[in-house]
């Protein structure tokens, strides 16, 4: 402990210095580096990981990488969870996940298949989206009687995301779920159905409020 609380100081100290002198372009060099090598350390895990992509340190939950494709020029944020699962009480699973080009997924995202998720190209998230095409089991008696963690996960049908989509903060996207080219899904909203193409939706469940 008392070399953690000196390391602790000494860093810190370190910190003050570098305020003191205008040296934040340092701590952003230093973030970056830090990020390239966390990227490296994962990225052969992956089935594909396109040039100039970039996880940022550090993952909450990584899990079934090798069914998770990644394409060129992307950006998965800090606390992400990108998980598929093979294999879940006794169920067995093909899952995928594909992530297009150009996209940019901000910190604390939640992406999980049991099934198929499809981003397409320059996707902007906020932060906290949740993207599934599963949940822990059906809405009945004989289901809900059980802890949600042992129940069967169920998935209504695979998810779709088109090009030039933009989430809000908090978004739900839901399994079985496609959402069009060009849509705009405002901040807190829970995507229950489909949504065409360059439309605003917004809400709990998400609806329609905009269309050209």
């Amino acid at each position: 402990m008392k070399i953690k609380r000196l390391s602790s100081h000494i860093l810190q100290s370190f910190g003050y210095l570098a305020a003191k002198i205008g040296c934040l372009k340092l701590f952003d060099c230093l973030a970056w580096m830090r990020n390239q090598a966390y990227t490296g350390f994962y990225r052969n895990s992956f089935a594909h990981w396109g040039n100039n992509s970039v996880l940022n340190y550090h993952a909450i939950n990584l899990k079934g990488l090798s069914n998770i494709s990644v394409g060129e020029n992307t950006v998965l944020g800090a606390a992400i969870q990108l998980t598929t699962w093979e294999k879940h009480q006794g169920q067995t699973f093909h899952p995928q996940i594909s992530i297009g080009n150009h996209c940019i997924i901000r910190d604390g995202a939640h992406i999980t298949a049991t099934n198929s998720i499809t981003i397409g190209d320059n996707l902007i998230t906020g932060t906290n989206v949740l993207i599934t095409d599963n949940a822990h089991g059906e809405f009945t008696i004989e289901q809900l009687k059980f802890p949600p963690i042992v129940r069967p996960l169920h998935s209504k049908g695979p998810v779709v995301i088109g090009n030039n989509v933009w989430l809000g903060n908090n978004v739900c996207v839901m399994p079985g779920v496609t959402i069009c080219d060009g849509v705009v899904i405002g901040a807190n909203s829970v995507v229950t159905h489909d949504i065409p193409p360059y439309s605003m939706a917004a809400g709990m469940p998400a609806s329609i409020i905009k269309q050209l």
